[in-house]
């Protein structure tokens, strides 16, 4: 079955980077549209990035576009953001996605399986 393993998470001071890995199984991974959202209790999940099945084609939410960095290494079935100039309010649970298709999409519900997250804190 689909397996999808974060890691990176932690806690940094505002300012700081870190850079989350989704590692992706039991799927043709090369084939498929990555996403990444997050979620902070009590609220909506919400969507941070998204990249199509080659790497050519990425997308970013308004509050993280010049600051993370969605990118991909098919060979290693892995999918990735880099996350600079990190800010109290990027803290959150992040989730890597896969998407039903090849292209990029910020839409919840266009994602058929998620990882089981990885804590960000960002302390001021």
């Amino acid at each position: 079955q689909v397996q999808l393993v974060e890691s990176g998470g932690g806690l940094v001071q505002a300012g700081g980077s870190l850079r989350l890995s989704c590692a992706a199984s039991g799927l043709i991974f090369s084939t498929y549209g990555m996403g990444w959202f997050r979620q902070v209790p009590g609220k909506a999940r919400e969507f941070v990035a998204s990249i199509n099945w080659s790497g050519s084609d990425v997308e970013y939410a308004d509050s993280v576009k010049g600051r993370f960095t969605i990118s991909r290494a098919n060979a290693k079935n892995t999918v990735y953001v880099q996350m600079n100039s990190l800010k109290p309010e990027d803290t959150a649970v992040y989730y890597c996605a896969v998407r039903l298709g090849y292209g990029t999409s910020r839409h919840e519900y266009e994602y058929a399986y998620w990882g089981q997250g990885t804590q960000v804190t960002v302390s001021s």
